[in-house]
């Protein structure tokens, strides 16, 4: 097979399975693991990239995420390229997404195999952090301007990790539209812990700390602000299960 990964997902999914012989071409954003980069050509940012290189490769399947990643979806099949979009947004879609690309190259044992550690570590953890008493409230902000909270999967992760997602009342909004907040909604809700996760570019604790209004919240108060990087918790993937979950751990656990 020849497969061209439009996202980091994927491509850190395939390498987990021994399956990266089938990768002809990367996204510019991948991170994960760190070889991919040296090994694999770049052929796509994350809303475009180039159908000239990627139909050059002449791959059997181009794997996206998305519905942000429409537009060059349809350019490649207006080219005769074979597409594979997918939407997933929880936890459950991520690990049945996961399977479904295990199936398709070959790998379904070993996919399954991954799944299950997947899904026995949320089990335990969510047993966990059940008995927890007291939980922090976390507004996760995946974007300044305009303020987006946190999609479902993370949103899952917070409980997880032993938070609450002050915005959990919007995390399924498929479009990122539907999870805009406002500055007033943010200081109603009173979250004790801030965590900033700008996707494409890093945080500015200042900028958010002077925020009209903001002096009087708990987590500014207490100095409870923490950034995470994107790579680990929003590409819905292997990454998000593992590192990003620690680290969201690590920080609810501190407060």
């Amino acid at each position: 097979m020849r497969i061209v990964c439009l996202t980091e997902e994927t491509t850190e999914w395939l390498y987990l399975l021994g399956k990266e012989e089938y990768i002809v071409g990367i996204s510019a954003y991948t991170e994960r693991p760190t070889r991919a980069k040296k090994e694999k050509p770049v052929v796509s940012a994350f809303t475009g990239g180039s159908v000239k290189k990627i139909k050059a490769l002449e791959p059997n399947l181009v794997i996206g995420f998305s519905d942000v990643q429409a537009q060059l979806a349809h350019d490649l099949i207006k080219a005769n390229l074979n597409v594979l979009i997918t939407n997933q947004r929880t936890i459950e879609e991520i690990l049945d997404t996961l399977m479904m690309v295990g199936r398709i190259v070959g790998a379904e044992e070993k996919a399954t195999e991954y799944i299950s550690e997947y899904r026995s570590t949320l089990q335990q953890l969510q047993e966990e952090s059940s008995k927890i008493e007291v939980k922090p409230k976390v507004y996760f902000e995946e974007w300044d301007e305009p303020m987006i909270s946190a999609i479902g999967w993370v949103s899952e992760l917070i409980e997880i990790a032993g938070g609450i997602n002050i915005f959990a009342d919007r995390a399924y909004g498929k479009a990122s539209a539907e999870r805009f907040v406002q500055h007033e909604e943010v200081i109603q809700r009173s979250p004790d812990i801030y965590i900033g996760c700008w996707c494409g570019k890093p945080l500015d604790s200042k900028a958010v700390t002077s925020r009209p209004g903001y002096d009087a919240i708990p987590a500014i108060k207490n100095n409870q602000i923490h950034e995470m990087d994107p790579a680990i918790i929003l590409q819905p993937g292997p990454a998000c299960l593992t590192d990003g979950l620690t680290a969201l751990r690590a920080i609810v656990s501190g407060f």
